[in-house]
């Protein structure tokens, strides 16, 4: 087995809230008062959990508590959450560019971090001098950077303005230069925050890729946020999932990411058994629908690309004489018809599926681009008419649609909300 490189033990950090930073002199003084006689810091009693849609009852917050993990020399760690779970502040404790409140981290090896756009770039010298002034930063000797200097231009892809001063880039030159010093200069381990992003779909791939090599071929190890769950999904091995703070889940990358998507459902919408807002003669009616991943988990969100499960329960309160009928559209948030599923369509007897309450649509691949989406059921019988209609129900189901990969080529599709035809050139 791989040896651990890295270990997190019982990490926390508590920030202040308002506008003093860490605390009032007060605050420090009673801090120093409890340490000359031997008791515990008297402010890690209190402090309010991260949760910032609630409103703050203490001048104190966890924005990390407890975290607990391993990393293994090789590993690819995403660590996903929503905004503000405290995955960039997990990130700059664990390189070191700011300390924990309680607990410690032990890492083997050099850490190279790219935590925001252009960090350690002096605005007035140009990429060049920057590559030599980052690498520095990291650690590396001027010796070292020189080696690797030309690799690093070649792959940033900036050769024309390397003699430029950095202030005239763009920022996604920026990211560009920034993400091919700290990952041609071979630390141990690289600490990724979502900033490749900034860049275009060219060097995504590009930069992807490197990471692949970075901890394929050359077996190192890499810290990866993102909230591009295709990303994690081919990129990481392992994943944490993280949520107001504390962690939730650890597990694969395919688990972790199955697990984010599931604990993004909503509870607070009325039942669709409960709703009154539905036309249909009421023979028989939709009780309940969800979206379900390949692994058999209940999702709110898909990666364009993948596999969904649409399951129906329905409930039947008169006979079904006729052929029984269902009908799925999708609808953007424009309320513009996207795509459709009509099973009269389909040489399947429903009828048969009536019996047992719930039906399975299933979908090999959701091929809709990035998106919000809402789904509207229509259960007929006959024909889709509207006087045969049994339930029509709009606005059944949300689906968020997550940008994929969906040609397998390493680079996610564009978000817009319209569906993708598969083809083939030739």
């Amino acid at each position: 087995m791989s040896k651990i490189i890295l270990t997190a033990q019982n990490i926390s950090k508590q920030y202040r809230l308002g506008v003093v930073g860490t605390g009032t002199l007060s605050h420090d003084l009673n801090r120093w008062w409890a340490s000359v006689r031997g008791k515990d810091d008297p402010y890690l009693k209190i402090g309010a959990e991260n949760d910032r849609s609630k409103k703050a009852e203490t001048d104190y917050v966890w924005a990390l508590r407890d975290i607990n993990f391993d990393v293994h020399d090789g590993d690819v760690l995403g660590i996903i959450g929503k905004n503000g779970a405290g995955k960039s502040t997990l990130l700059k404790i664990l390189s070191r560019v700011t300390s924990p409140t309680t607990g410690s981290i032990k890492t083997k090896g050099r850490i190279a971090s790219l935590l925001e756009v252009g960090t350690g770039f002096h605005p007035e010298l140009t990429g060049r001098e920057n590559i030599y002034l980052n690498g520095a930063i990291l650690g590396m000797t001027k010796a070292e950077i020189k080696v690797k200097e030309e690799e690093i231009i070649d792959f940033s892809g900036c050769a024309m303005y390397i003699d430029t001063p950095v202030k005239r880039y763009s920022s996604g030159m920026r990211v560009r230069l920034a993400f091919a010093v700290a990952a041609h200069l071979e630390p141990d381990i690289l600490v990724v925050d979502e900033v490749l992003a900034v860049g275009d779909a060219e060097f995504q791939k590009k930069a992807i890729g490197k990471m692949k090599d970075i901890s394929g071929n050359d077996g190192r190890t890499v810290l990866f946020v993102s909230h591009n769950m295709a990303a994690v999904k081919s990129l990481c091995t392992r994943g944490i999932v993280l949520e107001n703070g504390t962690s939730t889940f650890e597990g694969t990358a395919e688990e972790s990411v199955d697990y984010y998507l599931s604990k993004d459902l909503k509870n607070d919408n009325l039942p669709i058994k409960e709703r009154t807002d539905r036309t249909g003669n009421g023979k028989v009616k939709l009780i309940n629908a969800s979206l379900i991943n390949k692994n058999g988990s209940r999702i709110e969100s898909v990666i364009s690309g993948e596999f969904l499960r649409v399951q129906l329960n329905v409930k039947v309160y008169e006979e079904v004489k006729s052929k029984f009928i269902i009908g799925l559209a999708i609808f953007d948030s424009n309320e513009v018809l996207k795509s459709m599923i009509v099973t009269d369509e389909i040489d399947v007897d429903m009828n048969t599926y009536l019996k047992r309450g719930h039906i399975n649509i299933d979908i090999p691949s959701f091929d809709l681009r990035g998106g919000n989406y809402y789904l509207r059921v229509v259960l007929s019988e006959g024909s889709t008419n509207k006087p045969d209609q049994l339930d029509n129900i709009d606005k059944a189901l949300e689906i968020n649609v997550l940008p994929g990969d969906l040609y397998g080529i390493g680079r996610q599709n564009r978000s817009y909300n319209c569906s993708i035809l598969r083809c083939e050139i030739n």
